[in-house]
């Protein structure tokens, strides 16, 4: 399965050069290839942090790693380096696809203290500590800002609590952006968030790369606000129009304006979305939300994607 097995040797070469390197004033890092082989050990098993086989080493070690890169953006630079591998190659193909999913999250998910993000960074620690600890507090203080407005991205919906994922995924079923909501947050809501997340940098000189070439979602995103916002962007889009909303411009006549235009045959290829969700719940640790904390859930959801774009 996808989702089995350690990294190969491939795998990690293209890894091990963006990954912190140790430093003697912060201790002697256990070695990442291991940690990393343990966290995913855990993404597809699903299994409590302290039942990861001895192999991996202890498990605090391996949890706190995760936490830390999923703190301070370790596991977003991965997936974006990848990207940008593929991207290179012209591997990615820019028709992309937007939808979301449910996801379960098990009762001990809940209750997270109201804490305040990890501590800055104490002037009696080592400079490379220092500064490790300071990209995680940085780079998590917008995010928890939000996190508070949501309660750590869980809510109520019909399946009881839940956390609902957004992600845009390109034409081989590959994700491309990732954003995590309560579950009773409406899909239109979070289009622009998982637009704007998309940033595939260049190996060499250049921008990255934030326009697809085509957008394709499904009723729950025909709204004026993210045709305007596609419109505004030069962006084609294939988003059916819903029959309330037909109905309405009907009975406007000349004043409501032309129908959008829409491509059924591009419509087709909205599956591969679907199927991008699918790759992702083959991780147990995904389909099941275990994360209390919203920041280490993403991580979670990040790290997979990255194993994804590793082994696709």
């Amino acid at each position: 399965m996808l989702s089995r097995g350690d990294l190969t040797d491939r795998e990690w070469e293209v890894l091990e050069p963006l990954l912190p390197v140790s430093n003697s004033r912060c201790g002697r890092w256990r070695d990442h290839r291991q940690v990393v082989n343990g966290i995913i050990h855990r993404l597809s098993t699903g299994c409590q942090w302290r039942k990861l086989p001895e192999r991996f080493g202890p498990w605090q070690t391996v949890h706190k790693r995760h936490m830390l890169w999923s703190a301070d953006g370790t596991w977003e630079k991965l997936l974006r380096h990848v990207q940008a591998i593929a991207d290179a190659a012209g591997d990615i193909v820019w028709d992309i696809n937007v939808d979301s999913t449910s996801i379960r999250a098990l009762q001990h998910a809940s209750g997270a203290p109201k804490a305040p993000p990890p501590a800055s960074p104490d002037a009696s620690k080592g400079a490379a500590e220092r500064s490790v600890h300071l990209r995680a507090h940085m780079h998590l203080r917008s995010f928890l800002e939000e996190v508070v407005r949501q309660g750590e991205a869980l809510g109520r919906s019909r399946g009881g609590l839940t956390t609902k994922l957004h992600l845009s995924a390109e034409g081989k079923c590959r994700p491309l952006s990732l954003v995590i909501t309560p579950g009773q947050r409406a899909d239109c809501t979070q289009f622009e968030p998982v637009m704007d997340k998309i940033c595939v940098p260049r190996l060499g000189l250049g921008r990255p790369r934030r326009r697809p070439d085509s957008v394709a979602g499904d009723k729950a995103y025909s709204n004026r606000r993210a045709r305007a916002y596609l419109r505004r962007r030069g962006i084609r889009h294939v988003i059916p129009e819903k029959r309330d909303q037909e109905a309405g411009r009907l009975r406007r006549g000349s004043r409501g304006g032309r129908p959008p235009g829409f491509d059924k045959e591009r419509y087709k290829k909205r599956n591969t979305v679907e199927r991008a969700i699918n790759k992702l719940k083959q991780f147990r640790a995904i389909a099941t939300r275990y994360d209390k904390r919203a920041y280490v859930f993403l991580g979670t959801v990040t790290s997979a994607a990255l194993l994804i774009w590793l082994r696709s």
